[in-house]
């Protein structure tokens, strides 16, 4: 039996998002739990005090929260982002993949962080890592919005504009601090704490109220007649 063109396409054509959705969680939860191996109790036959090991890991507790908060921010912008998308195509399933390709690399980059601590060039490849997120993130949002391509055409602008400048606000952060990692690499990871300050002061500036008179003026708007 000939099946008719109707059949395979409906008014808004595309993919289920839910085996993608499922596959970031998965590798999400995996990148998550490998950062903590990044913490490792001495060796065999090593004989340190335990406020000794413990004072000389703050670095790399450090980088393990940094790196878990970081990962966290971006599955929450990807959620966020997916309860908008209603559908998926092959260009959008792509632009995932290599998202989370990214995301598997991140432990890696974390580890590189605790091993060379006072190299320019590892605080720049964790910086290159926190960048290629933001950027694939911010293009997986363009390209599911772009003329509503995988989005419900009622969507409010705003909720288009917020996930756009967050992920401008994160490339910025890891270009900055890939640059002063060849100044100070020091300093270079703090940096990345402004992704969690700014993101949250973004979503505040948006969820203010546009248009919304001022109630502490104390000014009231008297209408005016024509009569003196």
């Amino acid at each position: 039996m000939r099946m008719k063109q109707a059949d395979f396409d409906g008014p808004e054509p595309g993919m289920r998002t839910g085996r993608i959705e499922a596959l970031s969680d998965g590798v999400f939860a995996i990148a998550m739990t490998l950062l903590v191996l990044d913490l490792a109790l001495p060796g065999a036959g090593e004989t340190v005090g335990l406020r000794e090991f413990l004072g000389g890991q703050v670095d790399r507790f450090f980088n393990y929260a940094l790196s878990f908060l970081l990962l966290a921010v971006f599955w929450v912008r990807h959620h966020q982002q997916f309860h908008f998308i209603k559908r998926t195509d092959a260009g959008h399933l792509w632009i995932n993949i290599f998202f989370l390709m990214f995301v598997a690399l991140l432990p890696f980059s974390t580890s590189l962080l605790g091993d060379y601590p006072d190299e320019a060039l590892a605080e720049a490849f964790f910086g290159g890592n926190i960048l290629m997120l933001g950027l694939l993130l911010t293009l997986s949002w363009a390209y599911a919005t772009r003329r509503y391509r995988l989005v419900d055409r009622g969507l409010d602008p705003r909720h288009i504009a917020l996930p756009r400048e967050r992920g401008m606000l994160t490339i910025i952060v890891a270009a900055s601090a890939i640059a002063v990692a060849f100044v100070n690499p020091d300093i270079s990871s703090y940096l990345y704490l402004l992704i969690l300050v700014l993101q949250i002061a973004l979503a505040r500036r948006h969820r203010r109220p546009r248009g919304k008179p001022d109630s502490d003026s104390g000014a009231i708007d008297v209408p005016r007649s024509g009569a003196s």
